[in-house]
């Protein structure tokens, strides 16, 4: 694995592939040239190996990489299936459908208040069952693209990102149909671009 450069602005245009057991691709995530991917090199805002094979790269250049389960978000581990009591989600004994239903990702914390996304996986009589695995725990992903813009980034641009990593002024998407990181992923399902979603 090669060193990451810190400090460097990064936007890149890709497609973001796994691949299943008869090794065909399937097309998870896209980000383009009109909305890139962008973050701040060396401030843990993207997995680090994803992070080596780009820093080196310049503007314009192409790329096409594989990063093992082990690179990216770990194997799929069964002990992260938890269930909750069903009350826990409930608001005058009712559940919100809206937000909570099998299928929904949902924002959760811990008592210690680190904050997590989890999957809503099944919703019984009196407990729900919660995946706490990333999505793509257990994938091989294959990111295909190319950088639109790498350079060093500004001091502002390390402040901002900093404060935004640190949750001070929201998370800086500029989606504005949600409050931030949690709450697009919540409402859309995907990425924002904003690089600390990812």
């Amino acid at each position: 694995m090669s060193e990451i450069a810190p400090n460097k602005y990064v936007a890149v245009a890709y497609r973001l592939y796994t691949m299943d057991k008869e090794g065909e691709r399937q097309l998870v995530e896209e980000a383009t040239r009109q909305q890139p991917f962008q973050f701040v090199s060396g401030l843990g805002m993207t997995l680090d190996d994803f992070e080596s094979q780009i820093t080196p790269l310049a503007k314009d250049d192409k790329f096409d990489f594989e990063l093992t389960p082990a690179q990216a978000y770990g194997e799929y581990e069964q002990e992260r299936v938890i269930s909750v009591p069903r009350s826990t989600f409930e608001i005058d004994g009712r559940l919100d459908k809206e937000y909570i239903y099998e299928g929904a990702v949902v924002p959760l914390q811990n008592a210690d208040g680190q904050r997590f996304n989890g999957l809503i996986a099944k919703i019984g009589d009196t407990e729900v069952t919660v995946d706490l695995n990333h999505p793509l725990a257990g994938k091989t992903l294959v990111f295909e693209g190319e950088v639109t813009d790498i350079r060093e980034a500004t001091k502002e641009e390390i402040t901002s990102t900093l404060k935004m990593l640190t949750g001070e002024g929201g998370c800086g998407c500029g989606c504005e149909d949600c409050g931030g990181c949690d709450d697009h992923h919540h409402e859309h399902g995907d990425h924002c671009g904003c690089g600390h979603c990812h």
